[in-house]
C-alpha cells in the first residue's frame, strides 16, 4: 500500500489523510486481496528498472505470496503488520508462515516442538528453536502463537551466520547456493552493507559480506515457491524483500506474479520505489551508533542493516 506517509515524530501512521483504525482495516483488505487485485498505477510506486518484472493482476484465485518488511525494532510497525495478519486468517486464509527470525538449522527442532504432546506455545517452540535472546520476541511471539493456533507451517527462513560465514569463505556455489549472480546485485547490496556500518567497513569487505545476504534471499526465495500454492506471509528485514536487490529478484516469473513485497519504513528512509508497496511510520526513538561510536553493525537504518549485523555475528539491531 504505497503512498502511506506520516507527519512527524511520535504521530500516528497517515494514510493520505486515514487514522490509524482506518488504515487497519485498509491494510487487513488489501492482505485479504488476490495479488494485485487492490492496486492501481497510482497506489503504487514505480518499480525500479533493475528489478523482477512488478506482479500484475492474474484473476485466477492463486493466493498471495505477501513479502512483509520491517525496521526491526520499530513497535508500531509489528503492530500494523500483526493486525493485518490477523484479519488474513479471521478472513480464512492459510498462508505458510515464513520468519527470518528462525535459522533453518532449526528447522527440525520447530518440527520436533509442534509434534510434542501437549501442544506447545509460543514461547515453548522459540525455546526449542533456540530463538531466546536473539531478538525482542515480543514483536514475533504473536505470529508464532497464531501459526499454532491456526495449524499453519511455520518455516524458519534465515541461513545462520555460521553458514553466512562458509559462505563469505567458500562462494555461494560450494555453499550450496546459485553464484549466477546478476551483475548489479552485489555491488547494491555492498553499498548498503558499507552505509550500515557508518562507512567503516571498506567496500572489499562489505562485497563479501553482500554473498551472505544473496545466500539469504535465495533461500528465502526457496521458500516462498515451495508454498506458493497456499499462499505465504514472509517476515524479514525490508533489505530481504527490495524488489530491486532481494527475495523477489530471486523469483520465477510465475511466483513474482503472485507476489507483493511490502517496505515498512520510516519517515526519511529511502528508496521507497525498491518495494510494490510503501508503509511509512514515524522513527523508532533510538540512539545513532554512527554519531555515538557505538557498533557500526547495529546501526538502525530501514534498507541493509540486516547484512552487516548479522554477518557480524551480532543480532540485528534491535532496542528491547
Amino acid at each position: 500500500m504505497a503512498g502511506l506517509s506520516g507527519s512527524g515524530q511520535g504521530k500516528r501512521p497517515l494514510v493520505h489523510g486515514m487514522r490509524p483504525a482506518f488504515f487497519a482495516a485498509c491494510l487487513a483488505a488489501a492482505l485479504l486481496s488476490i495479488a494485485g487485485n487492490a492496486r492501481s498505477a497510482d497506489t503504487l510506486p514505480a518499480a525500479p528498472a533493475a528489478a523482477s518484472a512488478a506482479p500484475r493482476s492474474t484473476n485466477d484465485g492463486r493466493p498471495t505470496l505477501w513479502l512483509l518488511g520491517e525496521v526491526h525494532d520499530n513497535a508500531a510497525q509489528h503492530a500494523l503488520r500483526l493486525e493485518a495478519f490477523k484479519a488474513m486468517l479471521a478472513g480464512g486464509a492459510r498462508p505458510a508462515l515464513l520468519m527470518e527470525q528462525f535459522d533453518r538449522a532449526r528447522q527440525a527442532d520447530i518440527d520436533r516442538s509442534r509434534a510434542a504432546m501437549p501442544r506447545p506455545d509460543a514461547d515453548t517452540l522459540i525455546a526449542a528453536a533456540g530463538g531466546a535472546g536473539q531478538w525482542n520476541w515480543a514483536f514475533y511471539r504473536p505470529f508464532v502463537q497464531l501459526a499454532l493456533d491456526h495449524d499453519l507451517p511455520l518455516l524458519a527462513a534465515n541461513v545462520s551466520r555460521q553458514e553466512a560465514r562458509a559462505v563469505m569463505a567458500l562462494g555461494l556455489a560450494a555453499t550450496g547456493f546459485d553464484a549466477a549472480v546478476p551483475a548489479d546485485m552485489a555491488p547494491g547490496h555492498a553499498r548498503d552493507i558499507e552505509s550500515s556500518h557508518c562507512g567503516q567497513l571498506d567496500l572489499a569487505a562489505a562485497e563479501r559480506m553482500a554473498s551472505a545476504q544473496i545466500a539469504r534471499d535465495q533461500f528465502m526465495a526457496r521458500l516462498v515457491e515451495a508454498n506458493a500454492a497456499r499462499g505465504v506471509v514472509l517476515l524479514a528485514g525490508n533489505g530481504h524483500v527490495r524488489t530491486d536487490l532481494g527475495v523477489p529478484r530471486w523469483l520465477s516469473p510465475a511466483a513474482r506474479k503472485q507476489s507483493v513485497a511490502v517496505g515498512y519504513l520510516e519517515q526519511g528512509d529511502a528508496p521507497a520505489a525498491a518495494f510494490d508497496r510503501v508503509v511509512v511510520t514515524p522513527r523508532q526513538p533510538r540512539q545513532d551508533p554512527c554519531a555515538d561510536g557505538l557498533a557500526p553493525a547495529a546501526r538502525p537504518t530501514g534498507v541493509g542493516r540486516d547484512q552487516a549485523a548479522q554477518v557480524a555475528g551480532e543480532p540485528p539491531s534491535i532496542q528491547q
